[in-house]
């Protein structure tokens, strides 16, 4: 067992010790140079690779997480529940106490933890670190002596409330070493570790943020892996899980290593596609640009990138609660009670505007990301055909921006679409693009219709003609509900 870290911040809460066709004209043919060029020239700005960057959660063995694990996990996160609301309330506190008599500053602040209030409350800390710390140990020491003939996995629902643990403290709880932090890991479709020879084409799902691998496979929903398996009897569909919580650019990085792994292993492979929905696109394109970055072969053999509601510039909420957080800040008295704000994980912080690549963070102050307009531009592989898919809720197409701002209810239809100014705009053609009417954000995964599309434009395979001028001419898709599916 780790000795306990300090805590130094509320960043610590609930976690701790643990290419263009040659039949193309001139014209279409210049134009695809100049893609070429621009793809080639964002490469040369290579992101510092740095310690900070990324942690050892990827390449550490998988092991999965047993109820010891869970319940020694959830030891650590209730105690340090108690000393975080601590630090809040010590935080009120003092500014209550120093702000009207004009002393809240950096000098008064130091001279109150070495007050007897102050030392108070560092007593209060220390004492429940000290039982939290305790705690865990007896848990370990107990599962040691027992000595168990067989290590009880988790049940699937108390694995899909780890994976929602690590969508909101991931990176803490990787920081500290807690148990319940999650491995980047491929499964099978029999929900078992990738460990079979596969050869041919391999689809890869990503799932979205706060889910994991068995988001796909929900009883009474639609199965996409079925209906694929289906209409490609001959393709091989895998799962990504991984924690949601992270940074998506080290997310990203990690992936890129899991698919090199892959490819190495299984040489036979031909063709990878990938699927990801919500945050799982971000962190595809983020793994072809990192992939493409350090020379892994397996990027030339992906033939598709498909992306189910991914908030490409950003999403609503989060943005709506960076904010309210900001604003609270500058309010007297309630100051301290904006380090709230903080307790969500560097993976929800990074979909404020699609951040995906390292240079959109390191350099932002605390654990912030640089403003939409200053991003660095991450482009689509020319070799990889894009297909974006945003949804509405509403039924029918209104041309109004509130429908668009509105989205699936948690992406607008033009962050989904890759829309935005400038460079930021994903170079997508318009026949590549769909919208389906009368969905959410979470059925994306589990609609018929959606299905349907995504078999349609896997089995075409258009591979390697991304920008050929005869696809960037075709009509953006809409997609409505059937009259039974509304009654539904």
């Amino acid at each position: 067992m780790l000795k306990p870290r300090p805590l130094e911040s509320i960043h610590d809460l609930f976690a701790t010790t643990r290419r263009p066709s040659d039949e193309l004209g001139t014209e279409e043919g210049f134009q695809g140079d100049v893609y070429e060029e621009l793809a080639k020239l964002e490469y040369i700005y290579v992101d510092e690779l740095s310690a900070e960057t990324v942690d050892n959660s990827y390449s550490k063995p998988h092991q999965p997480i047993s109820l010891v694990d869970f319940f020694e996990g959830l030891a650590q996160l209730a105690t340090m529940g108690v000393v975080e609301v601590t630090d809040i309330v010590e935080a009120i506190h003092r500014e209550i106490l120093l702000r009207p008599l004009g002393r809240f500053n950096k000098g008064n602040l130091e001279h109150w933890q070495r007050g007897i209030t102050g030392r108070i409350y560092g007593t209060v800390r220390q004492a429940m670190q000290m039982v939290g710390s305790n705690i865990a140990t007896g848990l370990r020491l107990y599962n040691t002596v027992s000595k168990p003939k067989k290590i009880q996995p988790l049940p699937k629902n108390l694995r899909r409330v780890v994976n929602i643990l690590n969508g909101v403290m991931g990176d803490h709880l990787i920081t500290h070493h807690n148990p319940l932090a999650v491995s980047m890991v491929l499964y099978d479709k029999y929900n078992r570790v990738q460990s079979d020879t596969l050869s041919g084409r391999v689809v890869v799902l990503c799932h979205g943020l706060c889910m994991s691998h068995l988001s796909w496979q929900v009883p009474g929903e639609g199965d996409l892996a079925q209906t694929l398996s289906s209409h490609m009897p001959n393709t091989t569909v895998l799962y990504l899980n991984y924690n949601t919580g992270r940074r998506i650019s080290s997310n990203g990085r990690s992936f890129a290593k899991v698919l090199q792994d892959l490819v190495e292993n299984n040489p036979d492979i031909t063709q990878l596609d990938l699927i990801g929905h919500s945050m799982g696109g971000l962190l595809s394109r983020s793994a072809l640009f990192y992939g493409k970055e350090q020379g892994f072969n397996w990027v030339k053999r992906v033939g598709n990138l498909i992306t189910l509601g991914s908030p490409h510039h950003g999403a609503s909420l989060e943005q709506i609660g960076h904010f309210v957080q900001d604003k609270i800040a500058k309010l007297p008295f309630a100051g301290s009670l904006a380090k709230l704000g903080d307790l969500r994980s560097a993976g929800i912080i990074d979909l404020r505007y699609g951040s995906i690549r390292d240079a959109d963070w390191k350099s932002a102050e605390g654990r912030s990301v640089l403003p939409a307009e200053f991003r660095h531009p991450t482009r689509l592989p020319l070799h990889v055909n894009t297909y974006l898919v945003a949804a509405a809720m509403v039924e029918v197409h209104y041309k109004s921006k509130t429908t668009s701002l509105l989205g699936d209810g948690l992406v607008s239809v033009e962050s989904a679409l890759g829309e935005y100014t400038e460079e930021h705009t994903l170079n997508v053609p318009e026949g590549h693009k769909a919208i389906f009417y009368g969905v959410n954000h979470m059925n994306l995964i589990y609609n018929d219709r959606v299905h349907q599309q995504i078999v349609t434009w896997l089995l075409a395979d258009r591979q390697g003609d991304a920008h050929e001028a005869k696809y960037a001419l075709d009509d953006r898709i809409y997609s409505y509900p059937e009259m039974d599916e509304v009654a539904d």
